[in-house]
């Protein structure tokens, strides 16, 4: 079946796999039977292949509401993402509502246009949230944000509603628990800082540490001694490639902000990092 193009992330998020997508897709395994994202973020991969059978997790919850809202209630979503202003005061409004006891009287819809609306207005649209898990992103004072991209949002809800796609929030390690030897698990953590000042773990709260990489790593080392394919993409640094050093490792160049100061971009080495030829 044709591949639909409007499937594709409706979210900026940080580490978004579109621009590796040609490298990520080179090291895929010919045949996927059950498609497994334990950090899903933004879907760059998973929409990019659009597998028929699928487990998509994700540790932040107010993601995988909105995931759960465009499959589940589109009509109302596209309702209210079109209530809302692209101006300073409604914005910062809008987003300390996290901060308050109000922000639990917000419907599962209000909270996911609420995400929606500060990805595409805040600077740089990026999802990011400071310890307590509140997002602190600050206005982007851009134009003409496109708030309420339709064709998108329809796509996508086609897409999860049409397959077996199971949307879940938790730990990752209770995902993998659901692999078998058909399954093919893509993993794309947090990832290891490459600098002091290019923390990447500003989408989760409580951020990760490197216990956190080993504990990752270890998760791997259980996957492959069950036979279970995974590709494991990650910051090129050298603590990585000790990590995983009796897996394959293939070097690919992405276009980052590798600098906390967004205006400050360039190519850094990430690693594709897997246990199949």
């Amino acid at each position: 079946m044709a591949k639909n193009k409007l499937v594709s992330p409706f979210l900026k998020w940080v580490g978004g796999k579109r621009q590796i997508m040609p490298s990520i897709v080179e090291l895929l395994p010919k045949k996927i039977d059950n498609y497994i994202e334990p950090f899903v973020g933004g879907g760059a991969v998973l929409f990019h292949l659009q597998p028929k059978k699928a487990i998509i997790n994700d540790f932040n919850s107010e993601l995988i509401n909105v995931y759960n809202v465009i499959k589940h209630s589109l009509p109302e979503l596209v309702e209210d993402l079109r209530r809302h202003d692209n101006e300073e005061g409604y914005f910062y409004k809008l987003r300390s509502l996290d901060r308050t006891k109000e922000f639990n009287d917000l419907t599962d819809v209000q909270k996911a246009s609420r995400v929606i609306y500060l990805n595409k207005t805040c600077f740089n649209g990026l999802y990011r949230v400071n310890n307590a898990g509140e997002f602190n992103a600050p206005f982007g004072r851009y134009k003409n944000p496109n708030i309420v991209n339709e064709p998108t949002l329809k796509a996508v809800s086609a897409y999860l509603k049409n397959n077996d796609v199971q949307i879940l929030s938790g730990d990752y390690e209770d995902v993998l628990k659901q692999a078998d030897k058909k399954s093919f698990v893509y993993l794309d953590p947090p990832y290891d800082p490459v600098s002091e000042s290019s923390n990447f773990t500003g989408y989760i709260q409580g951020g990760w540490d490197i216990m956190d990489q080993v504990r990752l790593r270890d998760a791997c080392n259980d996957l492959n001694s069950r036979g279970i394919k995974f590709l494991l993409s990650n910051s090129s640094t050298q603590r990585i490639k000790d990590l995983y050093q009796d897996y394959n490792i293939s070097t690919v160049m992405a276009t980052r902000a590798i600098n906390s100061d967004g205006d400050k971009r360039g190519e850094v080495e990430e690693v594709l990092i897997r246990n199949y030829e």
